[in-house]
């Protein structure tokens, strides 16, 4: 099994290299239909990664990746399953890219929004169509008796 690479991106320049030995893989029966091969081949895959203690990530990244990653984890090992295709190889490579969009999600850090007043202009435009809905509403109406 080779090293995994997590692209770079937004909070991570360098992007990361998780090193083969921090990686778990464990191999088993797919469920459901699939033909002769069903009960022979350990199609599924499970790969773990130890968020608490892998050695890749900064202490920043780590504590960013175990507050959002909290739900998935369990004593801090964050696993995924594929089993959505036939070949135990093809199940490999997406629990891989599965596994660097997990971390990737979870170590980009929140964007923040600078909240702004509204323009004199976005002011203008939101009143005026304010009076053309009111306008179309009052035509709406029954014509008064005089």
């Amino acid at each position: 099994m080779d090293d995994l690479h997590v692209r770079p991106g937004p909070g991570i320049p360098e992007g990361i290299t998780i090193p083969s030995a921090e990686l778990t893989e464990r191999f088993s029966h797919s469920s459901g239909p699939g033909g002769q091969g069903v009960n022979t081949s350990d199609s599924r895959v499970q790969l773990s990664l130890n968020i608490a203690t892998t050695t890749s990530l900064t202490e920043g990244q780590r504590i960013r990746a175990l507050e959002r990653l909290h739900s998935r984890l369990s004593d801090g090992v964050l696993t995924i399953t594929a089993s959505n295709r036939r070949s135990q190889h093809e199940n490999r490579v997406a629990a891989r890219e599965r596994l660097t969009d997990a971390l990737r999600e979870a170590i980009t850090p929140p964007i923040s929004r600078r909240s702004s007043t509204p323009t004199r202009a976005s002011r203008t435009r939101r009143l005026e169509a304010k009076k053309r809905r009111s306008h179309l509403k009052l035509a709406r109406r029954r014509p008064q008796a005089d």
